[in-house]
Parts: C-alpha cells; structure tokens; sequence
C-alpha cells in the first residue's frame, strides 16, 4: 500500500473583461463546489452511530473479542447510473513550498464506503481478464484470514444491493449483479474461488485485509490486489505494517508515520471507518500494472522508477489516485483497506482550473527522498513545464486565483 508555481500575472485589463473571461472557470468551479456539497448533504441524512473516540482496546494482542456493532443501512446514491455516473474527481494536491508526510485521514461516513462509477464494467473485465492471467499471486486468503474474508464478503453483500440497487440484487445465498448477469454464491463452503477473488468481482477496488498478530503488529494476510499499478501482493503478503513499508521505501515512514500508523490500526474500531487519499505520476496508460518501471514477472530489485523512460512526451504522463478506505471488520477484527484507483491522462486534468498550477507546485514541493520515491527525474522537465504554460493560459483567461479556498477543496 502506499502513502500516499510560478506565479503568472495576468495583464492589466478593465474589470469587466476579468469577469467574462473568469466566466467559464467560475461556472466548472462552481459545479465542483455545489456537488461536493451535495454529496456532503447526501451522507448527513444517513442515519449512523456516532464514531467513538479511537482508544487502544484492552484485550490480548492477536486475540479479538467480536464486536455487536452493525453497519447502519446506507441510503442508495443519488441518481446512480453505470452509463453516467463519472468518476469522482479527486484532486489530492496541495500547494508548495512544504509537503507534509502525514497519514491524512478523515472521517468516512458508512455510505461513503464503496464507491462505483461509469468504468465499472472496464475495471470489472481487466479484473476478470487478470484473476486469470495471474491467479494467487494477485488474490489470496492465507487460513488464519478465512474469517476475516468471508465478514467482508457479508459486509458487501449487505452494503452493495442498498448503494447500488440497479446493479446488485440480494439473494438468499448472497448477491446477484443485474448487469453481468453473475450470481455470487457467499454461503455454501467451500465458496467456488477465494472469497478474496469473488470480492474482486464485486467492485473497482483492490482489496486487503490486515489481522493483528500475537506480538501486536499487524499484518497482510489476505489481499485481492489486480489494479495497483506499482506493487505485487506477492512480494507483500504476510508481511507486518511496518515490513511493507520499510521495503517499500516509503519518504519519511520511520520518523513520521510508523509510531501513528501502529497505533492506528491498533485504536480503530468497527463504529469510526476513516477516508485517506493519496496521488502519483505515471509515464504510461496501463492501469493494472505500470510497465514502464519494468515486467510484473521480474524479481524483486529489478523493476522500479530507475527502468523508466525518462522525458517521455505528455501524452504518455497520466494522474494516478488512489482514494483509500479503513474499517475494522466487528467479528473477526480484520481491518479492511479498500482502494480505488483514479486513472486519467494529465492533459485531460490540466484542463480543470486551478489543477495544472497547484500540481506543478506541488510537484516541486516534493523533498529528494519523496521525489525518488515518486520518480519525479523520469517526468519533471516535460511535465512543469506543460503545467507551467496551462496554468499560464488559465491565469491569462481570468482565472480568480484569489478566490480558489472559496471554490475548491481538499480533496478535490
């Protein structure tokens, strides 16, 4: 799992020609405001529990007393349709000059949990086409996570017919999707594939389950990881919290995110599901895996940022999110990532105002080890100095810089 301007003046014109000109990025910006708020609106009218305050739990490490907590029912989305429904538009970027290294959580609503969008069926028959190409090295349920996979299958059997009633359909035996025309299984057992697998099936996220072991550390025990991009569930299935990041080499996780990160996983409980999103850069468009940083089929050590392209043109640099969800499971205890990449070519993106200037800041927010993490010597001298000059289009167009906290925000 991962972590995770210059300035433009525009020239001296009368008043009225900023205003028409800021028209266009005016009424988008507003859009995005006003569906964020409804969004917003949207979860308040849930009825749910309050989250409790995260506190360690006293039992004994490994050992999880199940919980009587229940989701509260969720409300379907709002005008839900497979043909319309864009993607969310995630923006996870903040101005420079100083990028903060934190675990950037937030609340989530319940309803909030799962999100599926117009490119279901895409992500739907890449995951089909890859379940069969690569099997267990990307979906696997190691025994003592049996429990915890067969909870989340329940939980999204529940979840998913209630958000999303012209997709899914409950069944006495589990869950049927109404556009596919599959029929899901969840009670009989054995189940006819790994429930990790049969959850992949269910939504556009990766999946990963982490159990707490007897030392108190937590650990990767069960994972349907198709769409990543960047890491393979076989290099980092069995491995502590603290292991997948330390081999990973992830900026700054020793100083400033493995005491949070542990205690984290070890207070979270089943009544407060928390949000975190997080952003890179690719130079190429395949979302399962990222070829240009190497072969999927190579050993560890041989594929990463240092085998890619470097100056490759903006056609080939795309945004790549990942907007990620955390909640403890309340019978077994297992915690459960979800992960739903947002996949778009950066000059698709650059066309939304305000974005091509705060990524270019961003960017260059980034310290040496953060950079190497990200690549940024593979893209940077092609990809600032495109931001550079859309951003300089849209501050000549009358872009109301001033006004942006007003328009937009985190995360969007």
């Amino acid at each position: 799992m991962s972590l995770s301007i210059l300035p433009f003046s525009p020239m001296a014109l009368p008043v009225w020609t900023y205003l028409f000109a800021a028209a266009p990025f005016i009424t988008f910006a507003l859009h995005r405001y006003l569906s964020s708020k409804y969004r917003a609106a949207v979860h308040v009218l849930v009825a749910q529990e309050k989250p409790t305050n995260f506190k360690k739990l006293a039992q004994i490490p490994g050992v999880w007393l199940p919980s009587s907590f229940k989701a509260p029912k969720v409300a379907p989305y709002a005008d839900w349709s497979i043909e319309t429904t864009r993607p969310l538009s995630y923006r996870p970027f903040r101005y420079g000059p100083k990028y903060f290294i934190t675990m950037g959580l937030r609340k989530m609503a319940f309803d909030e949990w799962i999100e599926l969008d117009n490119e279901f069926l895409s992500f739907h028959s890449q995951k089909a086409a890859r379940i069969v190409e690569r099997g267990d090295k990307c979906c696997h349920t190691n025994p003592d996570a049996f429990s915890a996979a067969y909870e989340l299958l329940e939980e999204l059997a529940e979840y998913l017919p209630s958000r999303y009633p012209s997709l899914f359909k409950r069944t006495s035996a589990g869950i049927d999707n109404i556009v596919t025309g599959e029929s899901f299984n969840i009670v009989e057992r054995p189940l006819i594939e790994d429930p990790m697998t049969m959850a992949a099936r269910w939504v556009q996220d990766d999946l990963a389950i982490m159990i707490e072991g007897a030392d108190g550390q937590y650990y990767l025990k069960a994972g349907s990881t198709l769409l990543t991009g960047f890491w393979r569930l076989q290099d980092k299935l069995g491995m502590s919290i603290d292991d997948i990041h330390l081999s990973g080499d992830v900026p700054g996780f020793k100083l400033k995110l493995q005491k949070g990160m542990n205690n984290f996983f070890t207070r979270i409980q089943p009544e407060g599901p928390m949000l975190r999103n997080n952003y890179f850069i690719q130079v190429d468009g395949e979302l399962p895996w990222s070829s240009s940083i190497g072969s999927e089929d190579s050993k560890e050590g041989e594929f990463g940022w240092f085998t890619a392209q470097k100056d490759k043109p903006i056609e080939s640099i795309y945004f790549r999110s990942e907007r990620q969800s955390l909640r403890r499971l309340p019978k077994s205890g297992g915690v459960v990532f979800t992960i739903h990449t947002y996949f778009a070519p950066i000059m698709e993106i650059a066309k939304e105002p305000f974005v091509p200037g705060r990524l270019a800041s961003a960017i260059r927010s980034w310290d040496t080890d953060v950079a190497r993490y990200k690549g940024r010597d593979r893209y940077e001298k092609v990809l600032l100095e495109y931001l550079d000059k859309e951003h300089e289009k849209q501050v000549k167009a009358g872009l109301p810089l001033k006004n942006e906290e007003e328009i937009v925000s985190y995360p969007w």
